[in-house]
């Protein structure tokens, strides 16, 4: 298989989006500048397998378009140790949470968020945290 490795999502505001990521979530943002087209590089996990290969690997899957749902888009799901605290942080810092936390049999508590940029994402508290 060809697990995914990475991932993209636009931005507007640099500084915006930087401190919405690095707030709520701990993730280590840098800025490449200019010379490399205003690319910021996200760090989400540490690195423990190779240099410069991430710890573990990125999950995806495949859902069902469905007319009454909005902004059906691609995006990430991160997993979070507390779905309320994590709530708290995305509304703090600017973000809003669409609806309210829903179960998951088997995997977990779920709800999906739209950054400061407009990206809908979601969030996972994995069964047993």
């Amino acid at each position: 298989m060809n697990p995914v490795v990475h991932f993209e999502l636009p931005y507007r505001d640099a500084k915006r989006i930087s401190q919405f990521y690095a707030a709520c979530f701990g993730w280590q943002l840098t800025a490449l500048g200019e010379e490399s087209d205003a690319y910021i590089l996200a760090k989400t996990a540490i690195t423990d397998v190779k240099p410069g290969f991430p710890a573990g690997s990125i999950d995806g899957g495949f859902f069902p378009v469905k007319p009454d749902w909005p902004m059906q888009y691609p995006s990430i799901v991160i997993g979070v140790e507390d779905i309320t605290e994590t709530i708290q942080k995305i509304k703090q810092e600017g973000g809003t949470v669409l609806g309210d936390p829903m179960p998951i049999p088997g995997f977990g508590i779920y709800v999906s968020f739209v950054d400061t940029e407009g990206n809908r994402n979601s969030v996972i508290q994995p069964q047993g945290m």
